[in-house]
């Protein structure tokens, strides 16, 4: 856990600028309630709906974004109101947020922007029945909402757009698949009965907290998509969460909700969460832990039985979402990994083919935006092979052959940044359509399943650094064979 935080990497101090300005929008917006008279209550909810805001809104363009988050309070406010009008009855309150859940996870199908909206959604319904609200607060926490996602979207649109500088790389489109091909689908329906069990097993725990155990279930889904994958998310939750617990005990009990340090406290998870989320989830979950702690202090509940009862309503929902993902629908994960490298690979081709193009005169070639596209790529072939790289796994062969390809498709990424950058020269320009027909040929086999060049071109003589990298790309393909071929079982299922 540490090392994740603290030797992972940070390209361009992005993780850095996201959190900064995430505590920035936060404290802006707890602070206009604040000035607006709102209460405890709303202050806190208007704090979480700006967090929310800031931290899942991930669309490829500012004006995605703008949209996004203009839409919402269309599905969030809505929400709200059925969670204050249930609040007295437990059977419809249960029934629509079983019905949250699964339409939250199944609107990932619809890229970022439904991603965003499902977790507002869920977290605007769940928010109601952590504080407890009935239908006399709603006009309050409507004011809050509102205020906060102004102030948020004043934060990002205004003060410190940095996206127009450096905007976000484009994700990769993965390929279509209808009904129970898709893995939203599937995850729906999992995460629907895994939630169902959380509250039922949850209640029985504890009736008024029982919402936590659902939060646990609905929070290891997301972001999530074979079964190892919510598995590994599900160990990570727990474990943050006991350490969580324990920075609690020792932090956020003796500040006993005094308004300065739990201020200050609360500022300092929030740039965890949003620093950790990219790197560690076990770090991202301590950070929620002791948030939801000092808000607990804030509102005169916080005591050890109620962070033992968190723990355990935690250990519920991560039940819940194991024996969901194993029995029902489950998603291999060999599957998610083949169609994850498969996206990489046709990532390395297209940097190599846009090198050419802009060498050829072409104005539209953009090589560093294709780069930025594959280390995106190359993200969600960690996720996907993470639960074979966890010192858990009990498959030692599969987990040598997941570092061998992680390893040569960092090599790929590597090299392919090392060549758009240095590709200035068009004399190399021949060179490089050449070699990059060959990266075309070699991503064709491997992608196709048939045997793949066991070798790369011979280095070039002269021609520069170019044509090293180029080579370089070729290098690490041949070397993806051998692993690559003791992979193709199954097919690659689709998002």
């Amino acid at each position: 856990m540490l090392k994740k935080v603290f030797a992972a990497p940070d390209p361009g101090r992005a993780r850095l600028r996201f959190a900064t300005r995430g505590v920035l929008g936060v404290v802006l917006a707890v602070v206009a309630s604040g000035l607006a008279g709102h209460s405890t209550v709303g202050a806190i909810t208007g704090g979480l709906a700006a967090l929310l805001a800031l931290f899942t809104v991930t669309d490829t363009t500012i004006r995605s974004q703008a949209v996004t988050t203009a839409l919402l309070p269309v599905v969030g406010l809505p929400l709200l109101a059925a969670a204050a009008v249930f609040h007295a009855d437990p059977v419809a309150r249960d029934l629509t947020f079983l019905a949250v859940v699964g339409v939250g996870v199944y609107a990932r199908r619809w890229g970022p922007r439904g991603h965003s909206l499902g977790v507002f959604a869920f977290m605007t319904y769940f928010v109601a029945q952590f504080l407890d609200a009935g239908p006399g607060r709603l006009p309050e926490l409507y004011a809050a909402v509102l205020l906060s996602l102004g102030v948020a979207s004043l934060t990002r649109f205004g003060l410190w757009c940095y996206e127009r500088r450096d905007p976000p790389a484009a994700v990769p489109a993965p390929p279509a698949a209808r009904g129970l091909a898709r893995v939203t689908t599937r995850q729906a329906v999992q995460a629907t009965a895994g939630a169902g069990f959380a509250l039922v097993v949850g209640q029985l725990v504890s009736g008024e907290r029982w919402y936590w155990a659902v939060g646990a279930t609905w929070w290891i889904f997301v972001g999530t998509t074979s079964r190892g994958e919510t598995l590994v998310r599900g160990f990570r939750r727990v474990l943050g969460t006991v350490v969580g617990v324990g920075a609690a005990l020792v932090v956020a009990v003796p500040v006993a909700g005094a308004p300065v340090p739990t201020a200050a406290l609360v500022a300092l998870c929030v740039f965890g969460i949003f620093y950790t989320a990219a790197v560690s989830y076990s770090w991202m979950t301590l950070c929620v832990t002791l948030l939801a702690s000092l808000l607990y202090g804030l509102l005169g509940a916080l005591t050890p039985g109620l962070l033992a009862l968190r723990l355990a309503e935690t250990g519920v929902g991560a039940l819940g979402a194991a024996i969901a993902v194993t029995l029902l629908l489950p998603v291999t994960t060999h599957g998610v990994t083949q169609a994850s490298v498969r996206r990489a690979l046709r990532c390395v081709h297209v940097c190599t083919t846009e090198v050419a193009a802009r060498l050829a005169g072409d104005p539209k070639a953009d090589p560093a935006a294709r780069v930025a596209e594959l280390e995106r790529a190359l993200g969600r072939v960690r996720l996907a092979v993470a639960p074979l790289l966890h010192p858990l796994s009990p498959m030692p062969g599969r987990k040598r052959r997941a570092r061998v390809v992680v390893a040569l498709l960092d090599d790929c990424a590597r090299e392919v940044g090392a060549l758009a950058a240095a590709a200035v020269d068009p004399r190399a320009l021949p060179d490089l359509r050449d070699a990059s027909r060959r990266v075309e040929a070699a991503v064709e086999a491997l992608a196709g399943g048939d045997a793949a060049p066991s070798h790369a071109a011979p280095p070039p003589a002269a021609g520069g650094a170019a044509l090293a990298h180029a080579h370089g790309v070729e290098s690490a393909l041949a070397g993806l064979a051998a692993p690559l071929r003791t992979r193709r079982r199954l097919p690659p299922v689709a998002v």
